[in-house]
């Protein structure tokens, strides 16, 4: 069977190319298409540990995913993979509107770590930002479809989707759309208020209490990414 990364790795490459009728020297095509493939690989590997991270909590906090573990795996998830027919599912309201915009903005932070145009881009007024959250809007919806009924999923761990009412399109829209408005929301905090906090106070402890308490999408990210929660590109803790 193909591996499940394939599918990824593709869309990933397909986001990552130059803009058509762009011209690149030779050298310098061959240097950032090894730079491309690299930083794929890192994303994919980022993400599925954002996964494995999210299931492993999944699985220690509820008992009816744990409940649903036994049962022939590959019957079960077939079965568990259907559309939904409707737009909310068995979730409490605090799962759906906070949790999965949560989770869709730590995907969406990954693909920023890993593209350095998005990376570079502070949030304001000029088109330099905008422009680039298309790309990590696009990979948290992957991430969510992957997350929801992939083979590495709520399907497969746990038989979501079994009982119909189980699933909703809430998951499937709420998670890269509501994620997308968290990142930008957490980019602002970020410019307008953790750096300006930082400006007054000096505590090391204080300041990566703030970056992780503000930023929280961000945050899974970065632990995801193999870094401390309150990482920051060019801005280290320690006060200057």
């Amino acid at each position: 069977m193909p591996s499940p990364r394939w599918p990824l790795a593709i869309v990933v490459l397909f986001l990552t190319v130059p803009a058509a009728g762009q011209t690149v020297p030779p050298i310098v095509a061959q240097e950032s298409n090894a730079a491309a493939g690299a930083a794929v690989g890192r994303l994919l590997r980022d993400s599925f540990t954002l996964l494995v991270v999210e299931h492993g909590v999944r699985l220690a906090l509820q008992a009816k995913t744990r409940d649903q573990i036994d049962g022939p795996f590959w019957r079960d998830y077939a079965r568990s993979v259907r559309v939904p027919q409707s737009w909310e599912d068995s979730d409490a309201w605090l799962v759906n509107y906070v949790g999965h915009p949560i989770h869709g903005a730590a995907a969406g932070f990954l693909w920023t770590i890993h593209d350095p145009a998005a990376r570079a881009a502070a949030i304001g007024l000029d088109g330099a930002y905008w422009s680039t959250r298309w790309r990590p809007l696009v990979w948290s919806a992957v991430y969510s479809v992957q997350f929801e009924a992939g083979p590495f999923s709520e399907a497969s761990i746990g038989n979501v989707g079994l009982r119909p009412d189980t699933i909703g399109w809430v998951d499937y829209v709420v998670t890269p759309v509501g994620g997308l408005g968290l990142m930008i929301a957490e980019d602002a905090l970020d410019r307008f208020f953790i750096e300006w906090f930082e400006r007054h106070v000096r505590s090391r402890s204080a300041r990566a209490i703030i970056r992780t308490l503000f930023n929280p999408s961000r945050a899974m990210a970065n632990v995801a990414a193999n870094r401390l929660p309150w990482h920051r590109d060019g801005r280290p803790v320690t006060a200057r």
